[in-house]
């Protein structure tokens, strides 16, 4: 997680002078629908934790801000909940997958049905993690604690607590699918959403993903939570970028704090940069107005970023405005 940190850190930015960037623009276009500015909010888990409003005001402060939500499997909130108390406001649904396939399929139509744009689906979580700082805590969910998401969906709803909140042995129970290359084909198979990986820290898999198929690609080390030791997202990118070379959009997550990060990843090849634990930082603070705040930081720091550098526009944003970081060629 630190290094997640201290790979951005690393990269150094080489402003232009004498540049006229009186106005500037921010938007960047994702999957047909465009956005203020390219930052997206990622999927989090159990947002119930930090806010009793939850996942409802984390896609209404995306869409107040002209941005969006990845709504989630492990979502407190159903989609149907969130689409109903949010106006309709815009989401990508992100998917874990559970055996048998059909639970799976269930949970894809609802997201289909309830207004979601895009599929996310999370590569690198099809293990259980040793999370040290939960062993060591002995952190346990309660039962007001929902997945919403996996009610009605074939699952073993009879474990659940009387209120639909989690207990112990319906969690135990949960058979994640441990997927391969060809659970993705029959992902893309299933749904007409565009489709993307989040978790890809490879060109190798990179190839893989675009001969199936597959959308838009998150680079991502699920912010550093499932092993120790691997790269840096940032780091891992310039390859993914090269590899692809502009066949498909590229976000990352991990590590993206400040508006200058967001200047980084997209001078690296990233379209936009998803945030997790800052807006779950604003959501336990004040709600949606809390994430809204922290939306609205990064975006005045972006856009003074932008006018900085010399460069008016998100298209003006190439390899040439960083220097350090990782090898361009190699992401080493």
């Amino acid at each position: 997680m630190a290094e997640n940190r201290a790979a951005f850190q690393r990269i150094k930015l080489r402003p232009r002078v004498l540049v006229n960037c009186a106005e500037r623009n921010l938007g960047v276009e994702l999957f047909g629908r465009r956005l203020s500015l390219p930052l997206v909010l990622a999927p989090t888990s159990h947002q119930v934790l930090a806010h009793p409003d939850a996942e409802i005001a984390t896609a209404r402060a995306a869409a107040a801000a002209g941005t969006l939500a990845v709504l989630g499997t492990g979502n407190h909130y159903s989609v149907e909940e969130v689409a109903a108390a949010s106006d309709g406001a815009p989401f990508w649904f992100q998917l874990y997958c559970y055996e048998p396939f059909e639970v799976t399929a269930r949970v894809v139509r609802r997201a289909e049905a309830a207004g979601a744009s895009a599929l996310v689906l999370t590569v690198d979580a099809c293990y259980p993690p040793r999370r040290e700082s939960l062993i060591r805590s002995g952190f346990r969910l309660t039962p007001a604690v929902r997945l919403g998401n996996l009610q009605g969906v074939g699952l073993r709803d009879d474990l659940l607590a009387p209120n639909g909140g989690l207990t112990p042995e319906f969690v135990a129970a949960l058979p994640l699918s441990p997927l391969t290359w060809d659970d993705v084909v029959r992902i893309r198979e299933l749904t007409a959403l565009p489709l993307l990986l989040k978790g890809v820290l490879t060109a190798e898999d990179a190839l893989l993903a675009l001969e199936r198929g597959v959308d838009g690609l998150i680079v991502s080390n699920h912010g550093a939570r499932q092993i120790d030791g691997t790269q840096a997202a940032i780091d891992a990118l310039p390859a993914i970028a090269d590899t692809v070379g502009g066949r498909m959009p590229l976000l990352v997550d991990g590590g993206v704090r400040r508006g200058t990060d967001i200047v980084k990843a997209l001078a690296l090849g990233a379209r936009a940069v998803l945030i997790g634990r800052p807006y779950l930082w604003g959501l336990a603070l004040d709600g949606e107005a809390g994430v809204r705040l922290v939306i609205e930081q990064l975006r005045a720091e972006f856009d003074n970023a932008l006018a900085q550098l010399g460069r008016p526009s998100v298209a003006d944003l190439g390899r040439d405005v960083v220097t350090g970081g990782p090898c361009p060629h190699c992401g080493r």
